[in-house]
């Protein structure tokens, strides 16, 4: 039985500092049935003449797009592979990972996505942290993003009959569709470190925290009707004390639980005492959320 298709697309806009690595750890992949598209949103600062060196081993297109999930939209529709996943042009697979995926579907064919463990680097590649990956739950997924994107495989199917990124979600897409898969399908973690998720200055969970984390308490309010207090302390947390949190749990502060108090009320107006226990057993607990999905 041949091996199945792996497809992966690059979404980028002016990555030179980063793209080449990315290339590279997908290129090194051990595995021979891989397909690899980079759509790159008309990039200025030298971006396409490193995508020109690795023509022939790669496909890329260049255009204007509206952002990151229209460019993997349009990404996946020019594939063909059985199993998809998108790489941010900062982030990196470790060796072994396309391998480590198809065998981890082949074990379980019951499941539509395959994820696995991930590093947090920092701009030059340096380990920072592990990312917080957990076992699938669905109902963990109301209350943190504990998959991490670039260490996430989908089957094909899975991807288009969701309907693939929203374009209207424009930083917590990924989040947002692990919470639509999640509703139909089953997703299984693998014991294997499969990617490194890079922060640095000008990524967009971090140039854009309170926006990702504002756009992220919407999103847990369309999908479960409720914002957790864990994200909403760490926005309220992060807009008094600026404390990056994309790898960081929150600090306690007295300050910032009074302005999530205020703020939980309001975004959970219809279910103020369900706030309130939740309040006290964060308190109780310390919180945890992860702004990089």
């Amino acid at each position: 039985m041949p091996l199945p298709l792996v497809s992966i697309v690059t979404p980028c806009f002016n990555a030179a500092s980063f793209i080449e690595e990315t290339i590279t750890s997908v290129l090194n992949q051990d595995y021979p049935r891989l397909e690899y598209i980079v759509m790159d949103g008309g990039s200025t600062d030298g971006t396409l003449d490193i995508l020109a060196r690795y023509q022939g081993r790669l496909r890329y297109y260049s255009q204007k797009d509206e952002g990151t999930a229209d460019a993997v939209n349009r990404g996946f529709a020019l594939t063909k592979g059985e199993i998809f996943a998108y790489l941010n042009a900062d982030d990196t697979y470790l060796p072994g990972a396309v391998e480590h995926v198809v065998e981890g579907f082949e074990r379980h064919p019951e499941a539509a996505v395959i994820y696995g463990d991930a590093w947090h680097v920092d701009e030059n590649g340096r380990a920072i942290a592990r990312y917080p990956v957990e076992p699938f739950d669905p109902k963990k997924l109301a209350r943190r993003c504990f998959l991490c994107q670039p260490a996430a495989f989908i089957r094909r199917e899975a991807f288009a009959g969701c309907g693939g990124l929203d374009k209207r979600v424009r930083i917590a897409c990924d989040y947002d569709l692990w919470i639509r898969l999640a509703r139909l399908h089953a997703m299984v973690k693998i014991d294997a470190p499969l990617a490194n998720s890079r922060l640095h200055p000008a990524a967009k969970t971090m140039a854009q925290m309170v926006d990702a984390m504002r756009e992220t308490i919407g999103l847990l309010k369309r999908h479960y009707g409720y914002a957790p207090y864990n994200w909403i302390y760490g926005y309220a947390h992060h807009r008094l004390s600026g404390q990056a949190l994309a790898a960081e749990t929150p600090r306690r502060s007295l300050a910032s639980a009074a302005l999530a108090l205020a703020l939980g009320l309001r975004y959970n107006w219809r279910h103020p005492a369900r706030f309130c226990r939740d309040m006290l057993a964060g308190a109780r607990e310390g919180t945890s959320c992860s702004s990089r999905s």
